[in-house]
């Protein structure tokens, strides 16, 4: 039976403020490593994250400008930017949707492709090294969640 109040929450402590900073620093740095290795590789940061997010798609044929705009958090017309900017530089293509021939499909060119890997690989890399700040993040966040019975699952907050 629901009461329409909140859980108490448990107080914020030193330990937990610690965490925070920590894993805001870890992702400052990871961000600034990120930005760094784009750069040396001869794109952009913001090249580098739409070259992941195309190929990341769960759904490549669904990868249009609009949905590209989505995962970048941009809007459509400099989504449109970007992504001519990247079709001049040859790290994209543009074609026709086999299904709806009115919609346009965003995909790698093979040397976007090539660059994406390398930089994945160095990112897959540094990342690993933040895994214990990740770590302590996670068990900061579990202290906070109600516990879950055996065999029942907790509905995501998102």
């Amino acid at each position: 039976m629901a009461t329409g109040r909140r859980p108490r929450e448990k107080p914020i402590g030193r330990a937990d403020y610690r965490r925070l900073a920590a894993f805001r620093h870890a992702l400052r740095r990871f961000l600034a490593f990120s930005e760094t290795a784009a750069r040396k590789a001869g794109i952009t940061p913001q090249q580098h994250q739409a070259l992941l997010a195309i190929k990341g798609a769960v759904r490549p044929e669904a990868m249009t400008v609009g949905y590209l705009a989505g995962q970048l958090l941009l809007q459509p017309n400099s989504a449109v930017e970007l992504v001519d900017r990247m079709v001049r530089c040859r790290l994209l293509v543009r074609t026709k949707a086999r299904t709806d021939r009115r919609r346009v499909v965003l995909s790698l060119t093979a040397a976007a492709d090539k660059a994406l890997h390398s930089l994945s690989a160095a990112h897959i890399r540094e990342l690993r090294g933040s895994v214990p700040v990740v770590h302590g993040l996670i068990e900061l966040l579990k202290t906070e969640r109600p516990p879950r019975r055996p065999g029942k699952l907790v509905p995501s907050r998102h």
